[in-house]
């Protein structure tokens, strides 16, 4: 009686995980889609004046004198038809960023060589960051100040590499259905082994928690936008209360973006894929990869243990659990065992096959194999590892630590 208690309740389990996944993958806003791209721009061709906005890109750079030399010269190629200057706010690095930087913008012409503080590239000496902050917010913020009065902000990372066309389109797409916020997922690099493992998974993972579509749809709560790359206008920004808002946040751009959209009148945000502008900052190790997730993956719960252990559990069900069942059921038929491991075994192959189903996009879009798919749930052991380490962490003081800084 026992047993069969066990097998009814361990198809009931295998069931509803596989019941979840009929969900994702029908009914949470598609998110496992990678159809969410720059929208096309109505009216005038590019290349004609129409009366182009000017821009600022703002870059928060701390210790990035290695990545500079394949970034920064993107940023001074841009094919725009408006104003566009470009501000460096070097965030007490130790290696040289603001010299390498001044050094390329001297190259393109773009530098003051008199005073880095002048020309179209600006160079701004960050200060210690003031009790509060967020180390990159006040980067960020500092360079919003210097920006001036400019129609638009790009804030982009230091490592983010641009075509000669991306200002350009995002400034159209902003335009053409004032969007307020229009932010793109970059394409992460996925050169090494352990980075074709994680880093697909890893803007999957974020695709789940924040579905691009709803995040795009103007009346939805969802709100998120990726920190490479958010363009903002900047009156609408101050208008929501500015950076000053998110201040103490360590996940920037889904502060942002929430900022942006509970503004009243709420303001309109787009956020989506491209393989037009890439990342190139290397993760190599699974250290390097495990240390940029755990820094503020509790954040992200809100420093909960109770959202910490409904995390762990429920990635344990919903993607452990249909792969067990799989091949425990399987095991259980070889072995003589009765019809209830037929349905253990099914349940759990469904839920396995639709999980699949939902990564194979994702890895297409970083040119990888849809024969890693099935790997998702050990992949999901390791994100979930890097969380209870995140929350390990943030309870010995060493929380959102980031080149030799600790936030919080």
């Amino acid at each position: 009686m026992c047993q069969a208690v066990l097998v009814l309740a361990a198809i009931g389990g295998c069931a509803l995980a596989a019941a979840v996944w009929v969900y994702l993958l029908a009914g949470h806003g598609g998110y496992w889609r990678t159809d969410q791209r720059l929208p096309a721009a109505a009216g005038q061709p590019l290349g004609q004046p129409l009366s182009w906005p000017s821009v600022v890109a703002v870059v928060p750079a701390r210790d990035e004198a290695a990545v500079l030399p394949g970034t920064l010269p993107t940023l001074f190629g841009q094919d725009y038809q408006g104003a566009f200057d470009v501000v460096l706010v070097d965030d007490e690095s130790s290696d040289g960023t603001s010299r390498i930087a001044a050094s390329l913008g001297r190259a393109a012409g773009w530098a003051d060589p008199a005073d880095p503080r002048r020309g179209r590239l600006r160079i701004v000496a960050g200060t210690p960051t003031p009790a509060g902050w967020a180390g990159k917010v006040w980067a960020m913020a500092q360079g919003l100040q210097a920006a001036g009065d400019a129609d638009y902000v790009l804030f982009t990372d230091a490592d983010i590499a641009y075509r000669p066309d991306s200002l350009a389109k995002l400034v159209r797409a902003a335009e053409a259905d004032h969007r307020v916020l229009v932010s793109q997922m970059v394409l992460l690099r996925a050169d090494t082994a352990w980075e074709r493992l994680l880093v697909p998974a890893f803007v999957y993972f974020f695709a789940q928690l924040y579905p691009f579509r709803r995040v795009n749809r103007p009346g939805a709560r969802s709100a998120a936008a990726a920190g490479g790359c958010m363009l903002v206008r900047r009156p609408e920004l101050a208008a929501a209360g500015g950076l000053e808002c998110i201040r103490g946040a360590l996940i920037d751009d889904v502060a942002l973006g929430q900022l942006i959209k509970a503004a009243r009148p709420a303001g309109r945000c787009w956020l989506g894929l491209t393989a037009d502008i890439t990342s190139i900052r290397p993760y190599r190790r699974l250290p390097d990869l495990w240390d940029m997730v755990a820094r503020s993956a509790y954040t992200q719960l809100r420093y909960s243990p109770a959202a910490l252990a409904g995390t762990v559990i429920g990635l344990a069900w919903i993607y452990l659990l249909p792969p067990a069942a799989a091949i425990g059921g399987a095991v259980g038929i070889a072995a003589g065992g009765g019809g209830g491991f037929g349905w253990i075994a099914a349940a759990g192959l469904v839920g396995w096959a639709l999980m699949t189903i939902t990564y194979v996009p994702m890895l297409r879009l970083y040119g990888l194999s849809p024969l890693r798919a099935p790997c998702l749930p050990l992949i999901a052991v390791l994100y979930a590892a890097m969380t209870v380490d995140s929350a390990r962490r943030h309870y010995r003081g060493r929380g959102g630590a980031w080149k030799g800084r600790i936030a919080g």
